[in-house]
């Protein structure tokens, strides 16, 4: 569904008052292939280049080089009015439930969101959007009588559901799933993963998985890819990574986290 073909992003130096610095190297002839229906998993400490690979695929930065194509279709040649079409097709969640929630707006109106940015793709009226509102609520675990209170008024496992019913409202195929529990408790980690893996086999859906933790990459993804200094060291079945990884840098990561050899995986 999603191939990324050798891409690279250089971001120029910046001037200062003493001179030019050199240019960083954020991604490195990166390749990855994430299947349709399955959990693909990108593992990276801070400044890996996760950031800037999710931005390139969501067209909100434009790789050096390289190619980022999404069922065949190259992004960086589509139209504006074609990109947007496609951008109703992947979606993401992201990290911190707190900030990613205008606290200005209702959670009728968070939810509905992309359905009014799509209306022609969706071609609801406003009726219908509510009726939507209240289906991907469900979904969540949440229900109708949340529709009307705001962000504040949440926890933050409850507002990471309503960002996640968000990302569903239009149907689409590829969602970025960007550090999603990162910021939860653990014990409500566990139910955020839980649900993703329900409305993946639910609903069909494909996931690009972005985290720093090993343990939840072992127990959500079908296949992984380390990143290190914008460069992919290893990538494979996640279980063949585990039990036998072939580069240092993910032997180091396994060693230095332990629990991850008797953490569960996902059946």
């Amino acid at each position: 569904m999603l191939e990324i073909e050798n891409v690279s992003k250089v971001f120029p130096g910046r001037r200062s008052l003493f001179g030019k610095s050199e240019p960083v190297v954020a991604l490195d002839q990166v390749s990855l292939s994430v299947r349709k229906g399955g959990c693909f998993g990108l593992v990276g400490e801070s400044g890996s280049g996760k950031t800037t690979l999710t931005r390139s695929i969501l067209r909100l930065d434009v790789p050096t080089s390289g190619r980022i194509l999404f069922e065949g279709q190259d992004l960086a040649s589509l139209s504006p009015a074609a990109l947007r079409h496609i951008r109703a097709r992947i979606q993401i969640v992201f990290q911190d439930p707190y900030a990613s929630l205008n606290p200005r707006m209702s959670v009728h109106d968070i939810v509905a969101e992309p359905l009014v940015i799509h209306r022609d793709v969706m071609g609801l009226d406003n009726r219908q959007r509510t009726d939507r509102a209240v289906e991907l609520l469900a979904l969540v675990g949440l229900g109708a009588q949340h529709l009307h209170r705001y962000p504040h008024e949440f926890s933050g496992g409850q507002r990471q559901r309503i960002g996640i019913a968000r990302a569903l409202a239009t149907n689409p195929d590829l969602i970025l799933l960007d550090e999603p529990t990162s910021a939860l408790d653990v014990s409500v980690q566990a139910q955020v993963l839980n649900l993703l893996i329900d409305l993946q086999d639910r609903l069909s859906l494909t996931y690009l998985f972005i985290s720093h933790d090993l343990g939840v990459i072992r127990y959500v993804c079908d296949e992984i890819a380390l990143i290190w200094r914008g460069k992919i060291v290893e990538k494979g079945q996640t279980a063949a990574v585990f039990d036998n990884p072939a580069s240092e840098y993910a032997r180091m990561l396994i060693a230095a986290m332990p629990e991850v050899r008797s953490a569960a995986t996902r059946e």
